[in-house]
């Protein structure tokens, strides 16, 4: 693991430095997610180092295979690590099979082996010595409070937000957890450093039921309204997820689940960074608000009428 915020020979600190994994989905359906992530840390300066990265794999290399599934991320590991630096990934997902593959390739002889063989024959080697991070460890973690708090230029004064973890972000079963699996409080810490108000509501660390879009479209509707019902009732203006896939679910398919269950509810979906953003005073479409589905224009109207 590198160490965050080194000091250079003159005194000063380093500038935070990370190799950045967007994943698939930030190249395609949540292109919002990645102009508003690169936007922010550019603004917190902290810098996001491209790497020729691949697919984690998701679910179906490791459906497929078990060894391409730890592969496929540990080819990022190996890449990141060439650089020296941390990698990090906004989508739960990527985070979560890249942290599964460095761990197994640390804990497990025989399965480490195996991926260094696989590495191998790319010209590729990972010794294990960097660190996963999830976006929210940086922001809450690395980056800090005091480094966040004195960059916002508008804050969300008046404005509260449902937080909404999700089943990934704090699972990982490490053992230097950044927050608590079973009561987790770094989204809202996050949250109240942009001056909106985190409400608690029971749904924050629910499944919202997006992989059962294909296989079963009932049930995926009513894993997803329940949430969003469930924010609206709490008294939320809006969501806050950091993940593609809540997303996806929350926001892109809200208006065919208020429909099957004759709703007219309108509950603007927002990404972390896209609310972070907001107070740091970047331009809403810099941090692609335009592409949400559930349109936010009133949310920023509301922001300017302040």
């Amino acid at each position: 693991m590198t160490d965050e915020g080194d000091v250079q020979e003159d005194g000063a600190t380093q500038r935070l430095r990370y190799a950045y994994f967007p994943g698939c989905s930030l190249e395609a359906s949540a292109r919002e997610y990645d102009m508003a992530t690169r936007e922010v840390f550019n603004a917190l300066d902290v810098e996001l180092v491209d790497i020729d990265w691949n697919c984690c794999g998701a679910t179906a290399a490791s459906s497929t295979d078990h060894l391409l599934g730890l592969a496929l991320p540990a080819r990022n590991l190996a890449l990141a690590e060439k650089e020296g630096l941390d990698i990090t990934s906004p989508c739960p997902e990527c985070y979560m099979k890249t942290w599964m593959a460095g761990d197994a390739a640390r804990s497990s002889p025989d399965t480490g082996r195996k991926i260094r063989e696989a590495l191998g024959a790319a010209g590729l080697e990972y010794k294990g010595g960097i660190a996963v991070k999830h976006i929210l460890e940086i922001l809450a973690r690395d980056v800090g409070p005091e480094a966040i708090r004195e960059k916002v230029k508008t804050p969300l004064h008046g404005l509260k937000a449902a937080p909404y973890y999700g089943c990934l972000i704090v699972r990982p079963p490490r053992d230097d957890p950044f927050d608590s699996p079973e009561d987790p409080g770094t989204l809202e810490e996050v949250i109240r450093l942009t001056g909106a108000r985190p409400i608690r509501f029971q749904s924050r660390l629910r499944c919202c039921g997006g992989t059962q879009l294909l296989p079963n479209e009932e049930l995926f509707m009513k894993m997803t309204y329940a949430i969003l019902k469930d924010a609206r009732d709490s008294g939320a203006d809006f969501v806050v997820t950091a993940c593609p896939l809540c997303h996806m679910a929350l926001d892109a398919k809200q208006k065919a689940i208020a429909a099957a269950y004759q709703d007219d509810m309108e509950m603007p979906v927002l990404y972390l960074t896209q609310l972070l953003g907001l107070a740091l005073g970047i331009e809403p479409r810099k941090l692609g608000l335009d592409k949400n589905l559930v349109s936010t224009k009133n949310l920023i109207k509301s922001l300017k009428a302040q």
